[in-house]
């Protein structure tokens, strides 16, 4: 007995392609473990609808929401713990820190992203019809933020912009104000200024426009005020005493050492100018100048100094017209005593 050959394999139907293979892969391997959660999954799936051969279930959209939330939560702890750790590095300036930190960020976001994409199993050809013309709009549409972000990194790697800075700005109203940079952003940097108003600046205005840094290379900032002093006063005393004010100021520094610079004769005053300098601009620039003045008030008063103000006399000339005025001006006042009595 001559044995039979055995039987041709019956041709099977070729499978409908799926955008999340990943979500098939994930309902056999539970399937295969668990009967009870298999037909849950098995039911989610069934709920759905098939467009251009392409199937979407309620399954395969919690897969593709656990996923994201998974990559987020990745990319964030990531970013996190390479914070924490380059903080702990001592020999990296700030900037430096930030400007790792931002490509660590970019380098986790990305392989967040990578590994999101192949767990999902989504087949990237199913989206090359449209791959050409949404790429093109997302280029168009992102090119502020794209530049903004490499303005940002070279502005870290050139240590020009950096947190902690202190620089100045003019507003939309023209006003010139100053605050001290707290965070160096992808799009924009955040300075806060004294007033706690906070400031969102694109980082590629830094890079085309002309900013005032007021500690980009020393943290040293002079500070002016103007001291006006009478003609009768001894002006080496007077000297001697706006310098004694500095001293008696602590924010002011020792080094470089204050100044003070006879400026010119005023109409009414000898006019000085206090000359001293402070480290830390952030702490605020009038409130330094506001202390050293009221000092000098104190030592003006206690040694006698005299601090001027405009005075002048009016001289009438006499004249028939002048004389006119006073007799009208007395009729009138004796009518007026007349009446009240």
């Amino acid at each position: 007995m001559t044995a039979s050959p055995p039987p041709a394999p019956s041709p099977t139907a070729a499978p409908s392609p799926e955008l999340l293979d990943g979500a098939e892969a994930l309902r056999d391997a539970v399937s295969s473990r668990s009967n009870t959660i298999g037909d849950i999954i098995t039911l989610l799936d069934s709920w759905g609808f098939t467009l251009n051969d392409t199937r979407f279930s309620v399954w395969s959209v919690l897969v593709v929401i656990a996923v994201l939330l998974a990559v987020l939560v990745f990319a964030r702890l990531g970013a996190k713990l390479a914070k924490r750790g380059f903080s702990r590095v001592t020999s990296l300036d700030p900037s430096q820190q930030l400007l790792a930190e931002k490509l660590v960020s970019i380098f986790v976001w990305a392989l967040a992203i990578l590994i999101g994409i192949d767990m999902l199993g989504i087949d990237l050809t199913a989206l090359a019809v449209f791959s050409g013309a949404f790429g093109l709009a997302i280029g168009f549409g992102m090119q502020k933020t794209f530049g903004n972000m490499i303005a940002g990194i070279i502005l870290l790697m050139d240590k020009s912009i950096k947190p902690g800075d202190v620089i100045a700005v003019t507003d939309t109203s023209g006003n010139e104000a100053y605050g001290q940079i707290r965070k160096i952003g992808i799009r924009a940097i955040s300075m806060i200024t004294r007033d706690r108003k906070e400031y969102l600046i694109p980082n590629e205005n830094l890079m085309i426009n002309q900013v005032e840094n007021w500690s980009y290379s020393s943290r040293d900032v002079r500070v002016k005020a103007p001291v006006g002093v009478s003609y009768g006063s001894d002006i080496d005393l007077v000297e001697k005493l706006l310098l004694q004010a500095t001293d008696e100021v602590p924010r002011v520094l020792d080094e470089p050492k204050p100044r003070v610079l006879l400026m010119g004769f005023g109409d009414s005053s000898i006019d000085f100018e206090l000359r001293f300098w402070i480290s830390d601009p952030e702490e605020g620039m009038s409130n330094i100048r506001s202390d050293v003045l009221k000092r000098v008030w104190h030592l003006f008063r206690e040694h006698g100094v005299e601090i001027p103000f405009p005075q002048r006399d009016l001289h009438l000339r006499d004249g028939e017209a002048f004389q006119a005025l006073l007799g009208a001006m007395g009729g009138i006042a004796k009518a007026g005593e007349q009446r009240a009595e």
